[in-house]
């Protein structure tokens, strides 16, 4: 335990480094984030408590990239490690694939990094060819990133949160936004 912490607190100055409690803690976020915001869109119950099971998981992938982001030395190639990072929901969907979770959790997980102008990751998709479980996952992992601290930078206050996604409203699908909105105003969250 005392290794891992050592390893940890010698890699703060990266831009990116996989630390489990904090990626659990962001799992729960979102996961509770996705439930009301798909509860708010009118989703079935089936698919809320589906996107529940997917905002937990959605990065399960970085456990592959674990030896890789935390294995580099202190001042990486920030290109080349966030190339590697951009497999994460493409390792997550494969290693999930097969385990029993229905098509609507593989594919929020696998398209939670496109954005709605087509300009995310991995696949380029735009609009409505995003699935709807991608487009909810997309604005509350966006939300609760920039609400919680990161080895980088401290978290944003909740306003400043919602001023920077407003800034980068091409990336969200505007229905799913406006609902969300609803939710993060009406509840403690984050």
């Amino acid at each position: 335990m005392e290794e891992l912490s050592k390893t940890q607190s010698e890699g703060t100055d990266r831009l990116l480094e996989f630390d489990l409690s904090a990626e659990l803690k962001h799992g729960i976020a979102v996961s509770n984030l996705v439930y009301a915001l798909a509860m708010e869109l009118g989703l079935p119950h089936e698919q809320c408590y589906d996107l529940a099971i997917a905002g937990m998981l959605h990065d399960i992938g970085k456990l592959k990239l674990r030896s890789y982001i935390n294995g580099q030395e202190k001042n990486p190639l920030v290109i080349e490690e966030l190339k590697y990072v951009r497999m994460h929901s493409t390792l997550g969907y494969e290693e999930l694939k097969g385990q029993g979770y229905s098509d609507f959790v593989l594919e929020s997980i696998l398209y939670h990094h496109e954005n709605y102008d087509g300009s995310g990751y991995p696949s380029n998709l735009a609009g409505e060819e995003i699935p709807i479980g991608a487009r909810i996952l997309r604005v509350c992992d966006v939300f609760c990133a920039l609400s919680q601290d990161r080895s980088y930078r401290k978290a944003f206050d909740r306003r400043t949160v919602m001023e920077l996604m407003i800034d980068e409203i091409k990336n969200f699908d505007l229905e799913v936004f406006l609902a969300f909105q609803r939710v993060v105003h009406t509840r403690k969250t984050g």
